[in-house]
C-alpha cells in the first residue's frame, strides 16, 4: 500500500495552547478514512493541514511524498477536493457554473472537457440535468450538498477532504448522502478523509476510523477493530454511548 498522506512528528499550537502535541499517521491511497472525536480534539485541524489551510508549527505533512509546506498552494488545492458543512456554493452562480468553476480554471479554453466533467459528476451525485441552470436558493438542502460534492470532485482530484459535510441536513437526507458518498468512493477509489462527530457515521463509512481526543490518536483501525477491540476507556465509552 502506498501512503498518499503522511504526518510526521506534527505539532500545532496557537500561542501557548498546544492543539496537536505529536501526531504521526499514514493514509494509504484509495482509503476512506473517517475521523471522530470530542469537540476540540483536533479533527478539523488535522484535515486542514492536508491542503495547506493550516500549517504545523513543527513536523511535516506529506501529500504524494511532497512536503505540503514546499508546494504551490494553488496547484496543491486543485488536486484536493474540499467539501464542508452547509451551503458554501456561490449564490450568484448556477449549479452548472458552481460545478465547473475549478474545471474552467484547469481546462482553460476546452469547454467540452468542462461540460463533460459537469455532466459526469451531476450523474454520479444523483442530480438531474434539469437543475443545471438553477441557483442555490432554488435547491433543497440535500441538493445543495450534492452540488457541493460534485464541485469538490469536478476536477477529478486524487483526494477529497470532507468536514462534517452532512451535519446540516435532516436525518433522511443524511442517510441518502452517506449512501451516495460510499458509492462514489467505491466507483472512483478516490482517497477520502472525512471528519464527523457522529460515531455511527464514522463506523459505517470508513475503511479506517481514526479516534482522536486532546489532539492525540486514541485508536486507528477498521470499524470492526474499533467496535470489538477498543484501545482504551475513551474509545470504549464512545462506542457504548453511540
Amino acid at each position: 500500500m502506498v501512503a498518499i498522506i503522511k504526518y510526521e512528528d506534527v505539532e500545532k499550537s496557537y500561542d501557548d495552547n498546544v492543539i496537536i502535541p505529536d501526531f504521526n499517521l499514514e493514509i494509504n491511497e484509495g482509503e476512506f478514512v473517517t475521523i471522530i472525536g470530542s469537540s476540540g480534539s483536533g479533527k478539523t485541524t488535522i484535515l486542514k493541514m492536508i491542503n495547506g489551510l493550516l500549517k504545523p508549527n513543527k513536523g511535516t505533512v506529506y501529500v504524494n511524498g511532497n512536503d505540503v509546506a514546499d508546494e504551490n498552494v494553488i496547484s496543491l488545492r486543485r488536486n484536493i477536493g474540499y467539501a464542508i458543512q452547509g451551503n458554501v456554493l456561490f449564490p450568484h452562480l448556477t449549479v452548472k457554473d458552481n460545478i465547473s468553476y475549478v474545471p474552467n480554471l484547469l481546462n482553460k479554453k476546452d469547454k467540452e472537457k468542462t461540460e463533460n466533467a459537469v455532466k459526469k459528476w451531476m450523474k454520479i451525485v444523483g442530480l438531474d440535468d434539469e437543475l443545471l441552470n438553477h441557483y442555490p436558493h432554488e435547491l433543497s438542502g440535500g441538493q445543495q450538498q450534492r452540488v457541493g460534492i460534485a464541485r469538490a470532485l469536478a476536477a477529478s482530484p486524487e483526494i477529497l477532504l470532507m468536514d462534517e459535510p452532512f451535519g446540516s441536513v435532516d436525518t433522511i437526507t443524511k442517510k441518502q448522502l452517506q449512501k451516495e458518498i460510499k458509492r462514489i468512493h467505491d466507483e472512483t477509489k478516490i482517497t477520502i478523509v472525512f471528519v464527523t462527530h457522529d460515531i455511527d457515521e464514522a463506523l459505517s463509512l470508513g475503511d479506517k476510523v481514526l479516534v482522536m481526543n486532546d489532539g492525540k490518536i486514541q485508536q486507528y483501525g477498521t470499524s470492526d477493530e474499533i467496535k470489538n477491540s477498543p484501545a482504551n476507556s475513551f474509545v470504549k465509552e464512545l462506542i457504548e454511548n453511540k
